[in-house]
């Protein structure tokens, strides 16, 4: 099937090969969360704290991924999650995940724009932040209007860039700790002695919990698989070989970053005023090493603003495609790209930009505090809709056996994805920090509901 839908000019086009599909799904995990704020895990839960903040993170996504797997396989629509929901949960919880994602990525594009063009500024001082934001707006504008096969042959370089320089940092760090290349501040060689050294859970074992909506943000870009499952190629085979390769990508990418950064840095240096991966590649006295570790991060930004662009605005054309919002959004040119949406995704991520600047402490603040829990409850939502579809497709008469992608153990599996990430949740409340996200969140969710079940509702597919 070449198109999702041939009807009132809404066709996106399946143009997204498996190459496009693994390296989308691997560079979705490789962001800003692993290259910045990794250095605020460590520093927080201790360096065995933080790899197993990671590890049951890594855990978690998994699970999610299985019952993600099941869904997408079986209907490969656009908009993943939010149409699954919506079948299998209730329209207005279809209606609210859409949402929460939609806004989820659109106030990640203004802080990615706005952190793009600081890191310019290192290289040309003086220079305006709001012209390099400006420029990287186009270029990823540019990205996503040429046509889904330009977006995904955009992003697979991106992602290319991030996995070889996740690739020679783990083998440098191997090599330091070995004490096959010299590190500052040390006479031989340090192994492993760092995870250890002041106990293992200096900041006690409260620090691992506190954690994880941060590590879960730092894993969000994961279910950008099902996003992207309407306009790729052969779904039945390319999803499946995304998916079962999740786990291995996490354990290799993040949790092995992760170690050698917590053996090379002191858990009290790591960072808050730099990232990580630059502190340990000066650790080791590498040459233009910030140089190329901005450059890198740059690349990671730009990629995560570039799949962010992409998702809300299929979000949108998923809200009119189902007949929730305005029709117009589910207008497509000629390529299969929704420019309505599209543009109002990004006009959405400029105003997160302004806001970020002229209400920094109020309306960003919220933004940013309902965005950072988004992620977890759309898993928690995928989790509950495999779960009603399993139970829906079995009383149609089916049998498991028929699935051409199943969850594994099931119901063990996605009720255990639905209850960690449920906890996850719940136990930033022992953070104060970010226990705001928590009374933002409620009221914004029951908005979504008042919202839906209160408007006037356009007429739906039956």
């Amino acid at each position: 099937m070449e198109n999702e839908s041939n009807k009132d000019g809404q066709n996106l086009k399946r143009g997204m090969e498996a190459r496009h599909l693994l390296m989308i799904s691997l560079g979705g995990v490789i962001g800003t969360g692993l290259f910045l704020s990794s250095g605020y895990t460590i520093h927080e839960a201790g360096p065995v704290g933080a790899i197993l903040a990671y590890a049951i993170g890594a855990v978690v996504v998994y699970l999610v991924m299985l019952c993600l797997g099941e869904l997408a396989v079986a209907m490969p629509q656009t908009g993943s999650f939010h149409v699954y929901a919506d079948k299998f949960i209730g329209p207005g919880t279809g209606f609210t995940v859409a949402i929460l994602y939609w806004l989820t990525w659109t106030v990640a594009l203004g802080s990615e724009f706005t952190a793009a063009g600081l890191i310019m500024q290192t290289w040309f001082p003086g220079s305006p932040t709001w012209l390099w934001s400006l420029l990287f707006m186009l270029v990823i504008f540019i990205s996503n209007a040429l046509s889904v096969r330009f977006f995904a042959e955009t992003e697979f370089w991106f992602s290319s860039i991030k996995v070889v320089a996740i690739i020679m940092f783990i083998i440098i760090g191997i090599l330091a700790l070995t004490g096959l290349l010299p590190i500052r501040g040390y006479t031989h060689a340090p192994f492993f002695s760092n995870l250890y050294a002041e106990g293992l859970f200096p900041n006690g074992f409260k620090g691992v919990f506190t954690t994880m909506l941060t590590v879960n943000f730092a894993f969000s870009g994961t279910e950008l698989i099902g996003v992207t499952a309407g306009e790729t190629k052969d779904p039945e085979k390319n999803i499946p070989k995304a998916i079962k390769t999740t786990l291995l990508r996490l354990v290799i990418f993040f949790i092995g970053s992760i170690i050698v950064m917590a053996a090379l840095i002191p858990w009290q240096k790591a960072g808050v005023d730099q990232s990580p991966f630059v502190l340990v590649f000066k650790s080791i006295g590498l040459p233009f090493a910030g140089d190329v570790m901005n450059f890198v991060v740059l690349t990671a930004i730009l990629s995560a603003a570039n799949s962010g662009l992409y998702a809300s605005t299929r979000m949108l054309w998923s809200l009119a495609h189902e007949k929730m919002i305005a029709p117009c959004y589910a207008k497509t040119n000629r390529h299969g790209v929704p420019l309505i949406a599209l543009v109002v995704s990004m006009l959405g991520g400029v105003l997160a930009l302004v806001s970020s600047v002229v209400a920094a402490s109020t309306v960003y603040l919220v933004l940013v505090s309902i965005s950072g829990l988004a992620v977890v409850i759309v898993w928690m939502v995928i989790a509950l809709s495999e779960i009603n579809f399993r139970k829906q497709w079995l009383q149609q008469g089916h049998t498991a056996a028929e699935l051409k992608f199943k969850t594994p153990w099931y119901p063990i599996v996605p009720w255990l994805a639905f209850i960690l990430s449920f906890l996850s949740c719940i136990l930033i409340i022992f953070d104060p920090t970010q226990r705001s996200a928590l009374f933002y969140m409620l009221p914004f969710i029951i908005g979504c509901y008042l919202v839906y079940y209160g408007k006037k509702k356009w007429p739906r597919n039956n």
